[in-house]
């Protein structure tokens, strides 16, 4: 055979389809970014949504912008809250969390 020929063969590409390999690798970044981002904000959001949804009266919250206070009127999208002397109302999504007795303990 012709030496120019066995050279060929012998440097045919050893890495396989180049297509194939970009489509695996943008799977690959994909399926890191789901799980890494968007699945924990998703059930992050998912158990927010059960915690106001299970508010009631009573309940001691801390709205987003940081105040405290004891819900004392539950509307479908509105939460009144007592916070010392004063009350106000807050849309329902804004209650970032609901504080128990224990969470209380500790930030004391």
């Amino acid at each position: 055979m012709n030496p120019g020929i066995l050279a060929l063969l012998q440097a045919a590409p050893q890495g396989g389809n180049p297509l194939l390999q970009m489509i695996i690798m943008w799977g690959a970044i994909i399926a890191i970014f789901y799980f890494l981002l968007l699945r924990p904000q998703r059930k992050a959001a998912q158990r927010h949504q059960e915690v106001l949804a299970k508010l009631r009266r009573g309940d001691k919250v801390m709205t987003e912008g940081g105040i405290l206070g004891e819900v004392i009127h539950l509307k479908e999208d509105q939460v009144t809250v007592k916070s010392g002397e004063s009350r106000f109302v807050v849309a329902r999504a804004k209650i970032a969390r609901v504080l128990n007795e224990t969470e209380e303990a500790a930030s004391s």
